[in-house]
């Protein structure tokens, strides 16, 4: 039987190998649950719970917790403070979508491990919304990072996940994936709010019937773009051709 434990670090990457020098294919945040198949010297080998991504993580990062994890960060990131009487803010920070399960209340503050943080900072993850890009804003400029899961750092399939993950809904991590994930097709000319644009190993989401939002490695960040600039580039620059457009929601 699997172990299950829990990321205690603020992110964690899954390297695609036993290495720190190997490739970042995805990462976990912290409170989130990783599968492991097998130990490899300081590495764990198997899957993050919520996609069931395969790949190796840290062994320090990871500690056998008993909690439910029934809350998430709903800010882009929120401090961590110590005390008991009053409490001090620290330099330490959880990132948005982080998950988190309330030890103890204490007028506006929560307890969730030897940290407190402001108890208006979090949401139940079992709230259910269609509005997944509510918080596009925490990532608009965040810079490209292959791997990359958060606003420190995101890819284009990243940031899709990340945001269905903010209204509790999944989503697979990879843009081909998703493209099979996602059922519905829409023409182009009937593209609306929401709607996610496929290419070869790319994937942008529209804002409106005009514009797209997508982690761009061309321009090293999460960027707005025109929809029709953007199939215009990547066909003339990377002979890449939109493969679908996919209604999610």
């Amino acid at each position: 039987m699997h172990r299950i434990l829990t990321c205690i670090n603020q992110v964690s990457n899954i390297f695609k190998e036993p290495s720190k020098k190997a490739e970042v294919v995805s990462q976990i945040l912290y409170g989130e649950q990783f599968s492991v198949q097998k130990s490899i010297g300081t590495f764990y080998k198997g899957y993050c719970i919520f996609d069931n991504y395969p790949g190796f993580v840290l062994k320090k990062n990871f500690k056998k917790i008993n909690t439910k994890n029934s809350y998430r960060i709903k800010e882009k990131e929120t401090s961590l403070y110590q005390g008991n009487i009053s409490f001090k803010k620290t330099n330490k920070k959880l990132l948005f979508n982080s998950k988190v399960t309330i030890l103890k209340k204490d007028n506006n503050f929560i307890k969730i491990n030897k940290f407190w943080i402001k108890n208006n900072s979090i949401n139940k993850t079992k709230n259910k919304t269609n509005n997944f890009l509510d918080n596009i804003s925490y990532f608009l400029k965040t810079k490209y990072l292959w791997g990359g899961n958060t606003i420190k750092g995101i890819d284009c399939s990243g940031l899709v996940q990340e945001l269905f993950k903010s209204i509790n809904k999944k989503c697979p991590r990879d843009s081909k994936d998703q493209m099979v994930f996602f059922k519905k097709n829409v023409p182009l000319h009937n593209i609306r709010r929401g709607d996610l644009l496929f290419w070869k190993g790319h994937v942008a989401i529209a804002i409106n019937q005009k514009n797209l939002v997508h982690a761009y490695g061309p321009k090293k960040r999460v960027i707005i773009m025109s929809i029709k600039k953007t199939i215009n580039i990547l066909l003339k620059k990377n002979n890449l051709k939109v493969l679908a457009i996919k209604r999610p929601l």
